[in-house]
This record gives C-alpha cells, sequence and structure tokens, in this order.
C-alpha cells in the first residue's frame, strides 16, 4: 500500500512493497511530484519516464538481478534520484543506471555493481554528484581487470557535470567518449585502470580529482582545448606503463597545479602539439617527464623534485622549457636573480640505450653509465633544453612572492598608521 501527501504533492509507501510495486510507485506520482521511499528493498529494474523525484532519506535498496537491462533507465528530462542504494547484479554491458535524457540529477546514490556504474547516453546539462561507485565486494579483489567495467560511462554527452563522487575497484573510473563541454571535479578514484579516461573529446574540464593506485591517474586521448588543473595523482605505479598523467594526440590544452608523485611516469606526452604546462608539481616519480614525437609543448615554472629521471625526449622537437626547476640540474646564478645563466639540456642517451635493452635500466646513474653519457656524441642540437632553469623550486618561489607582498602591504599600512597618529599629534598642538 502507498499513501498520498497532498500537502507536499508527494507519494509515500506505506507498507514494504513485493516485487514490482516500485514500479507502479513511479507510475503512479503525477509530474513534477515527489516519491519518498523508505528504508526498504525492492527487487526489480524500473524505467522513470516523467519528471519527478525519487528521494530516499533512509537509503532504500534497489536489487535488479537481470542482465539485460539496467536498475533505473532514466528517459524523461528533469528527474532527481537521491539517497537510494543500488545493487546491480546482472554483468556484462548493462549498467546500474542509464540516463538517456536532459537535465536530470543523481544525488548520493550508492551503487555495487558487476556491470557498469552509471551511462549517459544521448544526454546533455545531467548531474553526477556525491555517489559511491563500486565493483560487487564478493569479486572486487578478484576480477580480472577485462571483466569490469567503468564507473561512470558518457558517450555522446554533453555539457554534464560530475562532481564529489568516490569510485573504486572498476575498468576505467569515469570514462568521456564522444562528449564535449563536460565538468569533472573533485572526485575520487582508486583501484582502477585508468582514474579519468577522455577520448576524443574538446572543452574538457578536469579539476581537483584524486586518484591512487590506478595504472594511470588520467588518460586523456584526441583531445582538444582541455583543462586539466588542481588534481593529485599519486603512486599510479601498478603497472609498467603506469602514468600519472597521460597525454597522447593532445591539442591546444592547458595543463596547470597537478601534482603527480610516486608513479612509474609523471607526464607521459606522445604525439601531442601546442599544449600549456604551468605549475605543476612532479615529484619522486621514475620519470619525471617523457616526451616521444611531441612539439611545440611549453612548459613554465613546474617543479621536478626527487624524480630518479628528471625528464626524457625522443623524437620531439621544438617545445619550450623555460624557468622550470630540475631539482638534479645544478645551474650557476651570477646575479642573484634566481634564474641560472647555464641551461639545462635533456640528453635522451640513457632512454635510446634503455629502449634497445631494458636490463641497462640498472646501470642507471652508475658512473659508467655518466661517463658514456657524457661522452656520448648523440646531435644535442635537436635536445630539448630548458633555457632559463631555476635555482629554487617555482612553487617556493611564488609562495615567498606572495610573503614579500603581505610584508610589503603590512609596511605601508604601519607607515600610514604613523602619518596619520602623527597628523592628529600636530593638528592637536597647533591648535592649542
Amino acid at each position: 500500500m502507498w499513501g498520498w501527501d497532498s500537502a507536499k504533492n508527494s507519494i509515500y509507501a506505506a507498507e514494504s512493497p513485493s516485487s514490482g510495486r516500485l514500479q507502479q510507485l513511479i507510475d503512479a506520482t503525477t509530474a513534477g511530484g515527489v516519491l519518498n521511499l523508505p528504508s526498504d528493498t525492492y527487487h526489480e529494474a524500473i524505467i522513470v519516464k516523467k519528471p519527478i523525484s525519487i528521494v530516499s532519506e533512509a537509503q532504500a535498496t534497489l536489487v535488479n538481478s537481470a542482465k539485460d537491462r539496467p536498475a533505473i533507465r532514466i528517459e524523461a528530462d528533469h528527474v532527481l534520484l537521491k539517497g537510494i542504494s543500488i545493487i546491480q547484479e546482472g554483468q556484462g554491458e548493462t549498467s546500474a543506471v542509464l540516463v538517456a535524457s536532459n537535465r536530470n540529477v543523481l544525488d548520493s546514490l550508492h551503487i555495487q555493481t558487476q556491470a557498469f556504474g552509471i551511462m549517459i547516453q544521448d544526454g546533455s546539462f545531467n548531474e553526477i554528484r556525491d555517489t559511491t561507485i563500486q565493483r560487487s565486494s564478493q569479486d572486487s579483489s578478484t576480477s580480472k581487470l577485462t571483466e569490469k567495467r567503468n564507473g561512470i560511462d558518457l558517450f555522446n554527452a554533453h555539457d554534464n557535470l560530475i562532481i564529489g563522487n568516490t569510485i573504486s575497484s572498476m575498468f576505467d573510473g569515469i570514462y568521456l567518449e564522444s562528449s564535449n563541454r563536460n565538468r569533472v571535479e573533485q572526485n575520487q578514484v582508486d583501484h582502477s585502470r585508468y582514474g579519468v579516461h577522455c577520448m576524443y573529446t574538446e572543452g574538457t574540464f578536469v579539476k581537483g580529482n584524486t586518484g591512487m593506485f590506478n595504472i594511470t591517474g588520467a588518460m586523456v586521448m584526441g583531445v582538444k582545448g582541455a583543462e586539466i588543473r588542481d588534481n593529485t595523482f599519486i603512486k599510479q605505479n601498478e603497472s609498467v606503463n603506469s602514468q600519472g598523467l597521460l597525454f597522447f594526440d593532445v591539442q591546444s590544452s592547458r595543463i596547470r597545479n597537478n601534482k603527480v608523485e610516486g608513479n612509474r611516469v609523471g607526464l607521459y606526452i606522445e604525439q601531442s602539439f601546442n599544449n600549456e604546462f604551468e605549475d605543476n608539481e612532479v615529484h619522486h616519480n621514475f620519470v619525471g617527464v617523457q616526451f616521444i614525437e611531441s612539439e611545440s609543448n611549453r612548459f613554465t615554472a613546474n617543479d621536478f623534485i626527487g624524480n630518479v629521471i628528471e625528464a626524457q625526449a625522443t623524437d620531439s622537437q621544438n617545445n619550450s622549457f623555460s624557468g622550470n626547476f630540475w631539482e638534479a640540474f645544478r645551474g650557476i646564478d651570477t646575479n642573484g636573480d634566481g634564474i641560472s645563466e647555464l641551461p639545462y639540456p635533456i640528453n635522451p642517451f640513457f632512454q635510446a640505450l634503455t629502449s634497445k635493452n631494458a636490463a641497462y635500466q640498472l646501470f642507471f646513474q652508475s658512473p659508467g653509465m655518466q661517463f658514456l653519457e657524457s661522452m656520448s656524441v648523440m646531435e644535442d642540437s635537436d635536445w630539448s633544453s630548458d633555457l632559463n632553469p631555476l635555482m629554487k623550486p617555482a612553487q617556493s618561489m611564488m609562495a615567498n612572492n606572495d610573503d614579500s607582498g603581505s610584508s610589503a602591504l603590512l609596511l605601508i599600512s604601519l607607515l600610514l598608521l604613523l602619518l596619520s597618529v602623527s597628523t592628529i599629534y600636530f593638528l592637536g598642538v597647533k591648535q592649542r
């Protein structure tokens, strides 16, 4: 049984519904109405074809064992799902939630799935927020990676917002394909293949996300006009192909203020052109930055600290490095401006040698290898070089500048205060 609250224009379940009853409750809710669900378990798959809100403050649970359809399919615009726990038992190409419409909000859902988590297909201006998605606990640790599916999957879906979600043990955490101008913000992804995966997108905005223990923090491929900023990708080192940030065929994008730490490769850049890398912290990776067949990228005010290999570049010309800090480089600053008068050339000798025989990695930074590198007769005119390397980390210099600015402002304020007191005193004496 269910009841109608005319004051709130909402329907509520009065008793525990049996199989199929949740769909009846949805069908009985008028457009624009609210369906409030108690703490109960529903065993079925549902379809939402009208603009309604389905809300559960007590976290009602929906269990779907069907292998050929999602637990919830949204076909109408302006639908709200909030506070529902969803268990998708069916495997394969289905999902816990499928959105095939516009301007819907999925808020505070709790999803356990053996298939996809949330899929948006041909839908725009939707929001997915504060939702947890994970591979079903009974097999998350033993499943093969190829058996898993994506946490959030967008295809031909534009102008959507994905914010504040937590995703674990999926194939890709957040996957965008042929989808433009989406915003991926403040999400956390762990123990998956790629934390964020962008394929053939334009105008994608990836900000403030965190990835740990994935194979790659963010994989950006075939992308134009993206902004990747304020993200943190730590300990992506589970594979020989692990990277903090991977860029393949990326153009005219801006990568700034990210932190990549403890990965096999911090920044991996292949066949990418005309991108800007600014204010990134590349710390304690095996390789800081690696270029392959990439040109006309600009690096400014990035810090390369504690990396085993600071940089590698192969078949990559006309990349501009200026004003970056390289911990392994010992520069000379004769005029005290914080910039070395000596450039920092990126020698490709070690990379070229180990690409032919990986076993030579054992001799990294050995005296013999350093001697061979120094004696290399490879043409250095094509090497990438930082023409103005910094003597101190860029981030610390920015902090010092901020402190100097604050100190100067404080000094000016004290002088103005002193001048005011002196003027008042002078006028008081003159009047007497």
